[in-house]
């Protein structure tokens, strides 16, 4: 079966080409990807290339095709795994793979999500990382890896209490929460897993300096069960005090910092109360970035700190159930849309663009188009409309239906 897909070749070298899939062997399975979201992750294995620690093969003839954030159908299925898998069903990976450093996405050259077809190899399966996901939408379900990084630093925070030996992990409930820098995708993802996860504060305070980001995420994010204010601290002059008041002039129990720069994290060292947790979530490509941090509080008022990167399978299974249980929509963090013919270019140019999600149709020849500006008297513009300027599975029904194949 031929396949079109992205490849990497190198640093900054992205190529979308169309080329002959292997026959599956007994122990493999071929799938049909219909969704990828594309990731920041993906901008940085293109401008590394081969220096990247995920990249195994000589990519100048075995190139890796990209993309790792992917929703899909299985088509067929090798006799080893007919037990387990069955065609017509929908699909996501967990593509960290354990013991391992190659990767869907960034290592294989014929798995990865930015692709039409795929030949998934058998350590997925025999890792238990090809999840059966029976969502409406395949759009959701290329958001469920984004996600499952928030369960997983949500699960990673912890608190002592009473016993420095006893570690109480997650996010402490009906705590006082403050999210710095959290009006990019992956911070409204957290927002809404702190508003609607199994485990909530009692006090959430979202800052950033956009206000037009914050005015979208006001209007997005509300609940009637936790006390949530969106706060722009472009102008305050005192902003650790101005903080500080916010949480009824103590501090917080968790802090997430969401954007890699040091003045952040030391911020929010400043705000953590006794038994406080700071999760540094930014992924920064600065291997020397650095921030002062009171380590005195760390000694006496038990400050913890933590970060992750990415989530395991079972992550994704809870974002998998608290997509599928309507609990957390990750509709609200998609801005914009686009076929294959434009993953290379957008891919290479994502720090320039900003937006929130970007979602991939895979097998569609469509222009990138950012949702809010699709007119109200074009049919999709006018799905985007009637469902207060959010992505819908009526919107993907209509893609998926109306434009042309590439």
């Amino acid at each position: 079966m031929k396949t079109k897909a992205v490849r990497i070749y190198g640093k900054e070298d992205l190529r979308l080409e169309e080329f002959e899939l292997p026959q599956i062997k007994d122990n493999e399975i071929l799938a049909k990807i219909v969704v990828d979201s594309i990731c920041m992750s993906t901008y940085k294995l293109a401008m590394q290339g081969s220096e990247h620690k995920r990249v195994t093969n000589d990519l100048t003839e075995h190139p890796s095709i990209i993309g790792h954030e992917m929703c899909g159908e299985i088509l067929e299925v090798g006799k080893e795994w007919k037990d387990r898998y069955q065609p017509g069903k929908k699909f996501v990976m967990q593509v960290n793979l354990p013991n391992q450093m190659e990767t869907p996405g960034y290592s294989y050259e014929y798995v990865g999500g930015d692709a039409t077809y795929v030949v998934i190899p058998n350590e997925v399966m025999a890792n238990d990382c090809l999840l059966s996901y029976n969502g409406d939408t395949y759009y959701e379900g290329a958001l469920i890896e984004p996600l499952s990084c928030l369960v997983a630093a949500f699960k990673s925070n912890y608190h002592v209490g009473d016993n420095v030996k006893v570690h109480q992990m997650g996010i402490k409930e009906n705590g006082a929460m403050l999210m710095i820098g959290a009006t990019g995708p992956m911070g409204l993802l957290g927002v809404d897993l702190a508003l609607h996860g199994d485990k909530r504060p009692s006090k959430l305070i979202v800052t950033d300096i956009d206000s037009a980001k914050l005015d979208r995420a006001r209007k997005l994010y509300t609940s009637e069960e936790v006390d949530v204010e969106f706060v722009n601290t472009k102008d305050v002059a005192d902003v650790e005090n101005f903080l500080r008041e916010l949480s009824g002039g103590n501090g917080y129990d968790d802090i997430f910092v969401f954007a890699p720069v040091p003045q952040l994290v030391t911020l929010g060292s400043a705000l953590l109360n006794t038994d406080g947790c700071l999760n540094f979530f930014a992924g920064p490509s600065d291997k020397k970035l650095s921030a002062t941090i009171n380590i005195y509080d760390i000694h006496y008022s038990d400050h913890h700190y933590v970060g992750t990167s990415g989530g395991d399978t079972e992550d994704m299974r809870d974002a998998i159930r608290l997509i599928e249980e309507k609990k957390v929509d990750v509709s609200k963090i998609v801005t914009h849309i686009l076929g294959l013919n434009e993953v290379a270019e957008i891919t290479m140019n994502q720090t320039k663009l900003g937006g929130g999600k970007k979602i991939v149709y895979t097998h569609k020849d469509m222009a990138y188009t950012n949702i809010e500006e699709l007119g109200d008297l074009t049919p999709l513009g006018k799905i985007i409309k009637d469902n207060n300027g959010v992505w819908s599975k009526e919107a993907e029904d209509y893609i998926l239906e109306n434009v042309n194949e590439i």
